[in-house]
């Protein structure tokens, strides 16, 4: 597999190096990306750099995924308005361990092939190097003229005019251009990948590497910020970003976010967050084309993903969980979910809070739906509605008016799922 033919086609490359695809045309070569630590989760903003080392390893060459341990203690100017908060070390370490956890599901840390994926920490190498010893033997190489005609710098310094810029995120490239100098001379590293904002911390590293060892054999490669199609961030929701970790995005969220990309957006993500093929993906999107309405790229892209992410299971699940709101006989499934999965298909879905003793010894449901929740606005409307067939509890009709609800009506101990009509649910809660 040609890396480079690789990512061309699945519109991954935004700018190369001259001499990039030589090098890797002519052997194994070490490439790495550098990852943020401030969360001990990554989100998907973080998917198109793993994708770029998974193609990486998948073309016969080895991947670095370096934790930016010290230059996340600082924080990056790049496309940021104000500095970042700073971690502690146990907090790095944490983190550090949670997203290799993560990592190892798209890469192959742990085999005994010549190109295994490994794992570093700049803190490693960065910790105990002086201040004077670093300005001295790193700093003297690049001139501030130099830094500052760097779009990220230029732009912030724009930006900013009235805060500025600190000092320490002005020398955020200089650590990143160690990073490459350092991977170069001990892990024999001749590439650094990123997003398009990261060009100039990137070129940062391989002028350093070519004015301390008098070598032009550094390159970068950087792909483009992935937007969506509307001009709205990629990766944003309503609550915020959508984590690679279930405790922070269950994964039927999860499978929801891609389910419901626009078909435009779902052409271009299924060639970038995938490893299928080139030809299936044109299959797939001929029959886009031809029939827009039954969706095979967001199926299949939500598919591919999810199970990537999380498990064919949890994919299998987060599917079932999808049909409760659209299916007359989701009855078993409602029984079968987990609360986490059942409060994010119930997601912006009214809910009402009952005592739990009124439950518990026996309720008769016109009571429940209309006195003690206001399902109902009134008996008559109820008795009316049941009559037509119109009223449901966990997905099944309600054919007695009369009937009584109790604890065995309780969905994971605690809730009861009430429908009025055909689109009007009701998440009933025993406190």
């Amino acid at each position: 597999m040609n890396f480079v033919e690789e990512l061309k086609w699945r519109g991954m490359i935004h700018d190369i190096m001259p001499g990039t695809e030589e090098q890797l045309n002519k052997e194994m070569t070490t490439a790495y990306v550098g990852i943020d630590p401030t969360a001990d989760s990554l989100h998907i903003g973080h998917l198109v750099g793993i994708m770029m080392l998974k193609h990486l390893q998948r073309a016969g060459h080895k991947p670095i995924a370096l934790i930016g341990g010290a230059t996340g203690m600082i924080g990056d100017p790049s496309m940021k308005s104000a500095e970042r908060k700073l971690i502690d070390e146990d907090t790095l370490r944490h983190n550090q361990e949670a997203i290799k956890r993560q990592l190892s599901k798209f890469l192959d840390f742990d085999s005994d092939a010549p190109n295994r994926a490994e794992l570093v920490n700049n803190y490693d190498w960065m910790k105990d190097y002086g201040f004077l010893a670093f300005i001295r033997d790193i700093g003297k190489h690049i001139t501030v003229n130099y830094m500052m005609a760097k779009d990220s710098v230029k732009k912030r310094l724009a930006r900013d005019s009235q805060s500025g810029l600190s000092f320490t995120e002005f020398s955020y490239q200089l650590l990143q251009g160690y990073d490459f100098l350092h991977l170069y001379q001990t892990k024999n590293c001749r590439l650094q990948m990123g997003g398009s904002d990261q060009w100039g911390n990137i070129t940062t590293g391989t002028e350093l590497i070519r004015r301390i060892t008098g070598d032009n054999n550094a390159f970068a490669l950087t792909c483009p910020l992935i937007t969506k199609a509307d001009g709205g961030k990629f990766g944003k929701t309503e609550s915020g970003n959508v984590w690679l970790d279930p405790r922070y995005t269950s994964p039927y969220k999860f499978y929801q976010f891609w389910l419901n990309v626009s078909d435009a957006d779902a052409e271009k993500y299924i060639k970038i967050f995938t490893d299928l093929p080139q030809d299936e993906i044109a299959e797939l999107t001929a029959q886009q084309v031809a029939d827009p309405g039954q969706r095979p790229l967001q199926k299949r892209l939500a598919r591919e993903i999810t199970v990537m992410v999380h498990s064919e299971a949890e994919y299998e699940a987060a599917v079932e969980a999808s049909q409760i709101l659209f299916s007359n006989k989701a009855g078993d499934i409602l029984h079968r979910i987990d609360e986490d999965t059942l409060l994010a298909v119930m997601d912006g879905v009214s809910q009402f809070k009952v005592k739990r003793e009124v439950i518990e010894a026996g309720v008769p449901l016109v009571d429940l739906l209309v006195d003690h929740t206001s399902v109902f606005p009134s008996r008559g409307e109820m008795r009316k509605m049941t009559q037509g067939g119109g009223v449901s509890i966990n997905k099944e009709k309600v054919s007695d008016f009369a009937m009584t609800i109790d604890a065995s009506y309780l969905l994971q101990g605690k809730y009861i799922l009430a429908q009025r009509g055909k689109k009007n649910y009701f998440l009933l809660r025993a406190e």
